[in-house]
């Protein structure tokens, strides 16, 4: 990595490209590398960082990075790339009209990026068919606002998380999913040891730690909570009347709607006891300052959008909305969903926050784009576009920055579908993920680092990506790619751009067009920002029109929402009904690891952060797995009526019995058989379509396999048959652990197949004949370069002290044999399993720290370790760590 780079600046300013917090990053690029600090100066973060943040330089090589265009496999210049894409989609909608073309896109491009792909799709293709993996993570969210408000706002900042008296964090698990938002809250409670925080969530995570109140409903029930208290709220005489009166409609048929919400049915729906109900619903109705923060617990479910209502129903009920430390707060996944919000990117929405199919705003957009072919219809939304990609329908989609192939629901059905589709585009900064495997054009994408553009965090804060790296190979960035197509496709005056500031400043000016305060997305006052002040952009939070000064900005304290009588809308919502019990499955839920990133495209690169959970895991109670005669760390087979798939069980009581959860990170180039959304079923919330991924039946059971291996090695390792297979890096090669089914006769030669030996290799090799194990290590000029255990038990060895020992010199045979233990001796540390991956602190080292004395705090740990001190995300498992050592300290 550090031979590819060249410096372009000394020091640049950007924005992470991880999740919705959106935190300010400080490059600092030299013939050495690359240097990754956070930004003091940027309002998102104030400097901090988390573990995926603070590795961004680990990430950045270009092994497995698409570097040319290739067509049907072969290298193609730019040139024979555009014009294949555009005459593909031009023939395409000739034959069979702009509806039977499809661009699917991503989060992870700038907003400049989406903003062309959406102005050629909806304003000149015609069609409404282009959707986002955002779809997948905040479109409920999205359809909530636009129900109760008239507009997809966001109405809060992350000060208001900040300066509340009562926290409610309801589906958010932002102790792993946004850490650093996590780490302002901890102090933030920490100074004012009177603010109260309620965790809603089915399991304990390491969110609930901060909690002074933990809820664990039951799936799904989230609706009834909210919609009980919304009847308690009005039991109490807590309704400000007039601000329900006066900006509000629709609170009396809400309210008559939760009347059936008493506290026994919540209790029987939920699985909460009443007491624990009384205290949350007292909680709320005595503070006035409250902020409920929601993520994808709310929003991934059938019924994701009344969740975000109901808990938005409270908020408008007690006037607690758009004043400090009050109000209803959606924190995205990705770090440009909201910039994708912004400019359409949804396959229901128009550029600027306008709606498809409202004449208006059909005649604003049209008018601006000097167009007559914008589309008057809704496109299809993400799982029903790969259902028509599968039936025929769509006959070419550009898929963009994004893995489908793993991130969707029924994802073995999106294989096949894009297996039979006539042409399929990817454009994309890596040659190897799952989806690309699918793609007849291969476009290589500018990533992070390489590209310019701006991005929009959960609070409506824009702020600037920069390039600090030069383009590698022949990488483009996504506008202009696009743009390309377009100009080729006949629109070369429309797409006629130069750079991401063009777009900005159109993006910018069509948000002020005849909008006057009718939408709540204006950035008019830089319509004719410079090239110069562009490059400069400071953050700021929209809205911002033309004449004003960048400002902090809340909405609908006093009302002006954005229906059509400025009113906000109350939703009547039902209780429900609780989910049939099933004695023969198990709820499963998914969602994120703290150091890993949506399908480990980036994050799989570092060693650092697959350090911490190297394979993929179920976690389900010591009950349901006594049940399946399951033990921890057993290799499980979980299967569902889509699919199934193949990991390690970890025993876990975070959970309530009959309910199971799997990270959703694993992909077939990081493992066999570990991908999670081959299991979930294509179902959607009928308003917002986006797919439920946190409520799939599963059965679980052992999968007694023949032979357990471990392999660590410089380069991947080849693997032609496994049952069970993950390989994730570590510091100088792979890591791979695996299980077989087949007995292997000859391990010297499985081991010179699997690493791909030339013979000239220096081997040491063990064999226990009694316990049928087998150890193989490779050298070559003393050097460490592989090694190999196999056994027909699981495998007793300190992996990551082993993962270390690659590429060590090791000349003395005493030396070489006592690798064979598979663990260090007693002269070697072994930090144990990662726990702190931003200074790669292991669990045995806060152990002894513990039991010798030094230390029996987390701040303690911090102070002679440095685990725990930069993003803290760590601070809970430290804190696991450290009671039972004391314990053992004393005795």
């Amino acid at each position: 990595m550090k031979d590819a780079l060249i410096p372009i600046r000394q020091k640049t300013k950007t924005t992470c490209p991880y999740c919705g917090v959106g935190c300010g990053i400080v490059i600092s690029t030299s013939d050495g590398g690359v240097t990754v600090k956070g930004d003091a100066e940027h309002p998102a973060n104030l400097g901090k960082l988390c573990s995926k943040g603070s590795a961004l330089g680990e990430t950045m090589g270009h092994e497995d990075r698409l570097l040319y265009p290739e067509i049907s496999g072969k290298r193609a210049g730019w040139f024979d790339a555009i014009d294949s894409v555009a005459n593909g989609l031009t023939e395409t909608i000739q034959k069979h009209g702009p509806d039977s073309v499809a661009f699917y896109v991503s989060g992870q491009i700038l907003t400049e990026d989406y903003y062309v792909a959406n102005k050629l799709m909806k304003g000149f293709i015609g069609s409404g068919n282009i959707d986002t993996n955002s779809r997948l993570c905040m479109s409920s969210s999205v359809a909530a606002h636009k129900r109760a408000f008239g507009s997809d706002t966001v109405p809060g900042t992350y000060e208001d998380l900040e300066t509340t008296d009562l926290l409610i964090l309801t589906g958010s698990n932002l102790a792993w999913c946004h850490p650093v938002l996590f780490q302002r809250i901890i102090h933030a409670k920490k100074a004012r040891p009177e603010m109260k925080v309620v965790v809603i969530d089915p399991r304990r995570t390491m969110t609930t730690d901060i909690a002074d109140l933990h809820l664990p409903l039951h799936p799904d029930s989230d609706v009834v909570l909210f919609t009980g208290l919304l009847r308690q709220i009005d039991q109490a005489n807590t309704v400000d009347q007039e601000y329900v009166d006066k900006f509000t409609n629709g609170f009396d048929t809400a309210l008559s709607e939760a009347q059936s919400a008493t506290i026994e049915v919540v209790s029987r729906i939920t699985g909460l006891s009443r007491q624990d109900l009384q205290q949350f619903y007292d909680l709320f109705i005595a503070t006035e300052k409250t902020v409920t923060v929601y993520s994808q617990g709310v929003n991934q479910s059938v019924m994701g959008t009344d969740k975000a209502n109901a808990i938005i129903n409270c908020h408008l009920a007690t006037g607690r909305i758009g004043l400090e430390g009050m109000g209803p707060f959606s924190i995205t996944g990705q770090p440009n969903a909201m910039g994708g919000r912004e400019v359409g990117g949804l396959a229901n929405m128009l550029a600027a926050h306008m709606d498809v199919g409202n004449e208006v705003h059909h005649e604003i957009v049209s008018r601006f784009w000097k167009t007559d072919k914008l589309t008057q219809k809704q496109g299809l939304k993400a799982v029903d576009m790969y259902k028509a990609v599968a039936d025929g329908s769509i006959k070419a989609i550009w898929i963009m920055a994004t893995n489908p192939v793993d991130s969707l629901p029924e994802a073995d059905m999106i294989k096949e579908a894009l297996s039979k589709c006539p042409m399929v585009v990817v454009s994309d900064i890596m040659g190897n993920t799952d989806t690309m495997a699918f793609a007849d054009i291969k476009l290589p994408a500018a990533g992070w680092g390489e590209k310019d553009g701006t991005v929009t965090n959960s609070e409506r804060r824009i702020s600037r990506q920069k390039a600090f790296l030069p383009l590698p190979g022949e990488a483009k960035p996504d506008w202009w790619i696009i743009s390309k197509v377009a100009q080729k496709m006949g629109f070369v005056k429309e797409f006629a751009y130069t750079s991401p500031a063009d777009i900005f400043r159109e993006h910018a000016e069509l948000s002020a067009f005849e909008n006057s305060g009718r939408r709540d997305f204006d950035i008019g006052a830089y319509h004719d920002i410079s090239d110069e002040m562009y490059e400069d952009l400071a953050p700021f939070q929209w809205p911002q029109a033309k004449g004003e000064q960048p400002s902090t900005t809340r909405f609908f304290a006093d009302g002006g929402f954005y229906t059509n009588d400025r009113k906000a809308n109350f939703i009547p919502l039902s209780p429900g009904v609780p989910s049939s019990p099933c004695s023969n499955t198990l709820i499963m839920n998914t969602g994120r690891l703290r150091d890993q990133w949506h399908t480990m495209t980036r994050t799989g690169k570092s060693a650092r952060l697959s350090a911490h959970a190297a394979e993929p895991i179920v976690d389900i109670t010591f009950e349901d797995a006594l049940k399946r005669n399951i033990h921890d760390g057993d290799i499980v087979k979980v299967s569902s009526a889509h699919g199934e798939i193949i990991c390690k069980a970890k025993v876990s009581q975070e959970l309530r019995a009959g309910e199971v959860f799997v990270p959703m990170h694993w992909t077939d180039e990081f493992a066999n058989q570990a991908r999670v959304n081959s299991l979930i079923r294509a179902v959607t919330d009928p308003v917002s379509g986006q797919p439920a991924s946190k409520f799939t039946r599963v059965t679980i059971s052992p999968l007694n396999p023949t032979i357990y291996g471990y392999a660590i090695s410089f380069s991947k390792p080849i693997f032609i048959q496994a049952d069970y297979r993950t390989t994730v890096r570590v510091e100088n090669g792979w890591r791979t652990d695996f299980a077989l089914s087949l007995q292997v006769d000859n391990p010297e030669k499985y081991a010179s197949d699997l690493f791909s030996l030339n013979g000239d290799e220096d081997k040491l090799v063990y064999q226990d004949g009694r316990q049928q194990d087998n150890r193989i290590f490779i050298f070559k000029a003393n050097k460490l370069i592989a090694a190999l255990f196999l056994s027909p038990a699981p495998l007793n060895l300190s992996k990551d002290w082993l993962g270390q020992q690659l590429g060590s010199e090791i000349e003395d045979p005493v030396t070489r044999y006592k690798l064979a233990a598979g663990r260090p001796g007693a002269d070697q540390p072994d930090k144990g399993p990662i726990i702190c991956a931003c200074f790669s602190v292991g669990a045995y080292e806060i152990s002894d720290a513990v039991r010798s004395g030094k230390c029996s705090t987390v701040e303690q740990i911090g102070d002679v370790l440095k685990a725990g001190t930069n993003c803290g995300s760590c601070k809970s498992e430290i804190q696991q760590i450290i009671a039972p050592n004391q314990i053992l300290a004393a005795e």
